[in-house]
């Protein structure tokens, strides 16, 4: 229980305090939208672009690490697609979208905080490594198969410059980028600019964690309910469970386990919605998985953080 108090409460106090001040309009709707633009443009993109510029490449990518994160990702998002479709009877595009909320679990607000507070600043290299190719894979894939379900099969090159499109207009892919371009030339960045992109970068979890809690207001669980608990089912069981058993049967290290299983036992993302209002389907499932898992994140963090090394 200690865990549970110490490390994940904290988290989510911050979350509820945003809902909260959102809820009793205390801060406006429009603050939050402000807010978001701040942490997803600018602060968390110099908080990538800090990590990844300071990364050990050669000791951070381990290909074990990145294997055993990304076929338990892979893995929920053909459980999610494959189960709305033919356990639910949902449309294909309906059924990519429920995949991709199996898919895309929230590395950055919810498994970076809840990482720093169990294991240390010290303990984020594997998160950082997983989270520099995480948007680009997973809106990689999310949007190349649901091309190719609206197109019955026959897409062509437009899914390719659609999928480049969507990824490299994606700040945070901007951030990861530029970090790499740093890190493998040897740039030295002066000083100050070094001090201010760390201020920025202070800022982004603590803003982002209260504008989550103000996003989730809008969203209300109604609904689709078996629907929903399968997204929750896959999301915070199934991912992380595939992602342990894999890891520990490739031989990765502990603390490599620990970050892959962590970042896969967090709830979908509010990506996850974006994707779905994007495309015009399952947004309700979308919405409502997002805020009943966030909610359900606290126990279940909890108990893979009892269950791992």
């Amino acid at each position: 229980m200690q865990a549970l108090f110490e490390i994940i409460l904290p988290v989510f106090l911050v979350i509820g305090f945003g809902y909260l001040a959102v809820w009793r309009r205390w801060f406006s709707q429009a603050g939050v939208d402000g807010l978001m633009s701040f942490t997803q443009k600018f602060a968390i993109p110099c908080l990538l672009f800090t990590a990844i510029s300071r990364l050990d490449l050669g000791q951070s990518f381990d290909w074990r690490l990145l294997l055993s994160f990304y076929v338990g990702a892979s893995s929920g998002f053909a459980l999610g697609l494959f189960g709305a479709r033919l356990i639910f009877g949902r449309t294909w595009e309906d059924a990519v979208a429920i995949g991709f909320c199996c898919l895309f679990s929230n590395s950055l607000l919810l498994g970076l905080p809840i990482m720093e507070r169990a294991y240390g600043a010290d303990a984020l290299a594997a998160n950082f490594a997983i989270i520099a190719v995480h948007s680009p894979f997973c809106y990689g894939l999310g949007i190349t198969v649901m091309e190719i379900v609206k197109a019955r099969g026959t897409a062509g090159p437009k899914v390719v410059v659609k999928v480049l499109k969507a990824m490299f207009s994606n700040t945070l892919i901007m951030g990861v980028a530029a970090g790499f371009v740093v890190n493998l030339s040897g740039l030295v960045l002066p000083a100050p600019v070094d001090d201010g992109l760390d201020l920025m970068a202070r800022a982004a979890l603590p803003a982002a964690l209260f504008g989550l809690g103000g996003v989730l207001v809008q969203y209300r669980p109604e609904g689709d309910l078996r629907v929903i608990l399968y997204v929750c089912l896959i999301s915070l069981v199934a991912h992380p469970a595939i992602t342990f058993g894999l890891g520990l049967g490739i031989g990765l290290s502990v603390e490599g386990v620990r970050s892959a299983v962590v970042t896969a036992a967090m709830a979908p993302g509010v990506n996850a919605y974006v994707f779905a209002n994007i495309y015009g389907h399952a947004k309700r499932v979308a919405a409502s998985s997002v805020l009943l898992s966030t909610g359900l994140t606290i126990v279940t963090a909890w108990i893979w953080l009892q269950v791992l090394p």
